[in-house]
């Protein structure tokens, strides 16, 4: 009798086991998973990764990367001489972020490859919207996430070279907005076009939404600038192999060549400058917080983009 007895406790509790969400933050959603005719495992995990696909098998964002660590990250934002009081917040990322999530943002590889994708992301995100200076109160990596725009732009970045195809809009300026900062109108038409918001007309909704400012960064971050070319989640996750003419040009898989694809010529190709380096310390700072450490980065040559030629010379990208 006793023998039945545990044997049925057993079994109840494997079986609710089973049921037990994967995602602990949302006890209302279970993962479903499915099987191609070719025996490949495709799950969905509801809100955060919704949609059957092989990379929601893997943990979400939130399994790893939760509101304590974004405060961490970003530790300096919310304080009364930033600039962007109140508009950056963990709940706008990870809305942005789970319509990527499918698609392997944040979610190819083990856990310790998509942390890092992470803070590489991130540590774009905290360089090019950082009010920090070299004795800045908790240091100058601590103040990422202080602006959502440019702060007294000099022109309105309109191109009428682009007028038939991304014409300005009367009266718009699109100077620099966003996690990673778009400039001109073209680059608002491109982001607008995808994300199926009208930003020529209104570019100002970058700077009003922050789900909408992460959500572009992410966009650029999952889409290759040319076709031909790689994105640079593509070229951080090892998805990307470099040709020939790659390798005779220095370019490799790692975070250095992220930043390559996303700013060009502007920060690389330069030698050891201070803006390449300041992207590269927040990449780092943000691994140490997140418990993964620098260490993990990679030797120079993955980590930095000094000698790499670019793949656009001389062009205005997305994030100039």
């Amino acid at each position: 009798m006793e023998i039945t007895k545990t044997v049925t406790i057993t079994v109840i509790t494997i079986l609710l086991l089973c049921i037990i969400p994967i995602n602990g933050d949302d006890s209302s959603t279970k993962t479903l998973v499915k099987y191609t005719r070719s025996g490949k495992k495709l799950c969905d995990k509801g809100w955060e990764c919704k949609g059957y696909s092989i990379y929601c098998c893997n943990l979400t964002i939130s399994d790893y990367f939760q509101v304590y660590q974004f405060e961490n990250l970003f530790s300096k934002r919310n304080t009364p001489i930033a600039h962007a009081v109140g508009f950056w917040d963990y709940h706008s990322f990870i809305t942005a972020a789970a319509i990527y999530q499918p698609l392997g943002f944040g979610t190819s590889g083990n856990k310790t490859v998509q942390m890092m994708e992470v803070a590489a992301f991130l540590g774009h995100v905290g360089a090019k919207t950082s009010c920090g200076y070299g004795v800045a109160t908790g240091g100058p990596l601590a103040w990422g996430l202080c602006y959502n725009h440019e702060m007294s732009p000099s022109q309105n970045y309109c191109d009428d070279y682009y007028k038939l195809t991304y014409p300005c809009s009367p009266g718009a300026d699109y100077y620099g907005r966003g996690a990673i900062p778009i400039y001109w109108n073209y680059n608002y038409g491109a982001v607008g076009e995808s994300l199926k918001i009208d930003l020529l007309s209104h570019p100002e909704y970058i700077e009003q939404n922050a789900t909408l400012a992460f959500e572009a960064a992410i966009w650029r971050w999952m889409t290759p600038i040319k076709k031909s070319q790689p994105s640079a989640h593509d070229a951080f996750v090892g998805n990307w192999k470099p040709s020939k003419n790659d390798t005779l040009e220095k370019r490799v898989p790692g975070f250095g060549i992220t930043m390559n694809i996303l700013y060009g010529d502007g920060v690389c190709g330069q030698g050891d400058v201070d803006q390449m380096n300041t992207i590269i310390s927040h990449y780092q700072y943000y691994l140490d917080l997140l418990g993964v450490g620098r260490e993990r980065a990679g030797p120079h040559e993955t980590l930095s983009c000094a000698e790499q030629k670019s793949f656009n010379p001389i062009t205005k990208t997305a994030s100039s």
